[in-house]
């Protein structure tokens, strides 16, 4: 499959770099380039690409704004964020916001073109284990409001579901969660995709993410009642 691929940066230096960089790459093929976020919206709705690598900081619309507006639409493409910071409080509303991970603009160039492939192919760039880190550097506790709604959407949710939702805020990966709740890998994954379903939510960061809201002082969400 050929990866459609969006490069949005208001470098033009920066873009050259990466379009050479990843126009190397037989299975990707750059369908445009963007300077800011409106740029960048109006040329996915022209070439449906499958994966937008984008930049946070951009003067006019930045990409945080731009990531929101694009992970609300039908068909969504995926968001790769690229910064300059591994820990940034734009780079964490940016994963709130539905990117499905971050690479840094130093990362060398085979792993930027790794990381396209990943997110293409659904999976986050970036562990629910480095997402806590990256919460823990730059958001401290979460604000009493936000952790209730963490807690009343977990308790929408079945037991077994729960529990791994709870697992994936741990930075548990589906081998690790089979084991632990001693279910098969493929009920695991179909726990996974009932709780993306369930809580309208696009990947496994922002399943960390909720669980993480939910925490109290102690680190652990309390268990709900019979």
């Amino acid at each position: 499959m050929t990866i459609r691929l969006i490069v949005v940066d208001d470098d033009p230096l920066v873009r050259a770099g990466l379009t050479l960089m990843l126009g190397g790459a037989d299975d990707i093929e750059l369908v445009g380039e963007a300077a800011d976020g409106a740029e960048a919206l109006a040329l996915a709705e022209r070439a449906a690409p499958d994966v937008v690598l984008m930049d946070i900081r951009m003067p006019g619309m930045d990409g945080l704004t731009a990531t929101d507006a694009l992970r609300r639409r039908p068909d969504a493409p995926h968001v790769l964020v690229l910064t300059t910071f591994h820990a940034d409080e734009q780079v964490l509303r940016a994963l709130r916001a539905g990117a499905a991970g971050f690479v840094l603009k130093d990362t060398p160039p085979a792993e930027i073109v790794t990381a396209v492939r990943r997110v293409a192919a659904g999976d986050p760039v970036l562990s629910p284990a480095v997402t806590r880190r990256l919460i823990a550097q730059v958001a401290g506790a979460p604000a009493d409001d936000r952790r209730n709604s963490a807690l009343a959407r977990l308790a929408t949710l079945a037991e077994r579901e729960r529990e791994v939702a709870l697992a994936v805020g741990q930075g548990r990966s589906n081998a690790e969660i089979a084991a632990e709740l001693y279910m098969s890998v493929p009920t695991v994954k179909a726990h996974v995709s009932r709780v993306l379903a369930k809580l309208g939510l696009n990947n496994r960061v922002q399943i960390a993410l909720l669980a993480h809201d939910a925490e109290d002082d102690g680190g652990a969400p309390p268990r709900p009642g019979p």
